[in-house]
C-alpha cells in the first residue's frame, strides 16, 4: 500500500512539474516599451503619437506595459526622460531625437544595458541604435524644391518656411531644398523662418516677410500647416497667391481644394512624411525583441499629392488637424478627431 501511495505522489509531483514547465515554455514573452513623445506642439507629432497608441492595441499579446514620457521638444528634458526609461529597465526605447548629437551618449548607455533603441522619424550622428524608420528628409526637401523650380521656370524670389531649429528633420529637408536651389543662379531665397511646422507661427512669420518684401514669386514650405498659414497671410495682405509647396495636412488640403473649386489660381504639391511611422516603429521594436531580422535603416519613399489626386486624400468631414497618410481605422480616427 505504501508503495502505491509513493507512486501516486511521484506521479502527481511529476504531473505538476510538467504542467508548470509546459506553461513556462509555451507562455508568450511580453515586453515593456518606452515611448518618448518628443513634441506635442503641432498636429503632425500628435497624430504620430496617436498612430503609435493605436498600434499598441493590436499587440496586447506581446506588450506588458508602455511607459510614456514627454519631452516637449526640449533636448535636456529628452535626455532626462531617456535616462528615466533606462532606470525603469524597459526592453525597448522609441524616440524622435530633438538633437542629432546631444542624445548620442544616453542612447549608447541604453544600448549597453541591452535595451533596443529605435529612432522614429529623425536621425542621430552615430551608429549606436538598433533601427531607424523614417522618410528621407533630404529627398522630401528636394521633391518640393524641384517642383517649385520647375513651376517658376528656374527663376524668381522665394521664401523658405522651416520646422524646428536644430532638429535633424528640419535641417535635412532644408539641405535637400538648398541643393536644388543652388543649381539655379536665378533662384533667390530672400527670406526664411523657423515656424516649428505650426500654422499660427507660420502665419505671423509670413505676415512679417510680406511686409518687408513686395516681390515674392514662390514659397517653399516643409510643412502643410505652415503652408496654410502662408496662404492666409497672402490673402490677408491682398497679395496674389504664388506657387507653394505643402504637405498632407488636412487643413492645407481643404484650402487647396477650396481654391481649386473656386477657380482661384493656385499651384501646389503636397509631399508627405506619414504619421503612420509611429505604428511602424512599434512593429519594428517588437520584431527586434523577438529576435527577428530587421533592416537597420529603413528610409521609405516620399509620397506626393498633386492637383490630379488631391480629391483622393482631402477629408472634408475631418478637422484641419488630421493628416491624410494614416493607418488608423475610420473608427479610431473618428474617436480621436470627434473630441
Amino acid at each position: 500500500m505504501k508503495k502505491i501511495l509513493s507512486l501516486v505522489m511521484v506521479f502527481a509531483l511529476f504531473s505538476c512539474f510538467m504542467f508548470f514547465a509546459g506553461t513556462s515554455v509555451n507562455a508568450q514573452e511580453k515586453y515593456t516599451i518606452g515611448y518618448d513623445i518628443y513634441f506635442l506642439g503641432n498636429t503632425w507629432s500628435v497624430q504620430m503619437y496617436q498612430e503609435f497608441k493605436a498600434e499598441v492595441d493590436n499587440h496586447q499579446d506581446l506588450i506588458d506595459d508602455v511607459v510614456y514620457v514627454e519631452s516637449e521638444g526640449k533636448v535636456d528634458k529628452q535626455i532626462a526622460n531617456i535616462e528615466d526609461l533606462i532606470v525603469k529597465d524597459v526592453d525597448a526605447i522609441i524616440t524622435t531625437p530633438n538633437s542629432p548629437t546631444a542624445l548620442v551618449p544616453v542612447l549608447k548607455r541604453a544600448q549597453d544595458k541591452g535595451i533596443k533603441v529605435i529612432l522614429l522619424a529623425a536621425t542621430i550622428k552615430t551608429d549606436n541604435y538598433d533601427a531607424l524608420v523614417t522618410v528621407d528628409d533630404v529627398d522630401y526637401g528636394q521633391a518640393g524644391a524641384e517642383w517649385l523650380v520647375d513651376k517658376l521656370d528656374g527663376k524668381g524670389k522665394i521664401v523658405a518656411l522651416n520646422g524646428i531649429a536644430g532638429i535633424s528633420v528640419s535641417q535635412d529637408r532644408w539641405q535637400g531644398a538648398k541643393e536644388v536651389f543652388d543649381k539655379y543662379p536665378d533662384i533667390e531665397v530672400i527670406a526664411s523662418a523657423n515656424a516649428d511646422w505650426d500654422y499660427a507661427k507660420a502665419k505671423i512669420a509670413m505676415n512679417d516677410i510680406l511686409a518687408a518684401h513686395p516681390d515674392i514669386d514662390g514659397v517653399w514650405s516643409q510643412g502643410g500647416a505652415m503652408t496654410l498659414g502662408a496662404i492666409e497671410a497672402f490673402q490677408a495682405a491682398n497679395r496674389p497667391l504664388v506657387p507653394m509647396t505643402g504637405e498632407d495636412n488636412n487643413g492645407f488640403l481643404k484650402k487647396w481644394k477650396e481654391l481649386k473649386d473656386a477657380g482661384i489660381e493656385f499651384s501646389s504639391i503636397a509631399v508627405a512624411k506619414p504619421t503612420w511611422l509611429g505604428s511602424e516603429a512599434l512593429k519594428i521594436a517588437l520584431d527586434l525583441l523577438q529576435g527577428k531580422e530587421v533592416q537597420k535603416d529603413q528610409y521609405l519613399p516620399v509620397p506626393r499629392i498633386t492637383a490630379e489626386n488631391l480629391d483622393d486624400y482631402v477629408q472634408e468631414d475631418l478637422p484641419d488637424s488630421f493628416w491624410a497618410s494614416t493607418r488608423m481605422t475610420d473608427e479610431e480616427i473618428k474617436a480621436i478627431f470627434s473630441k
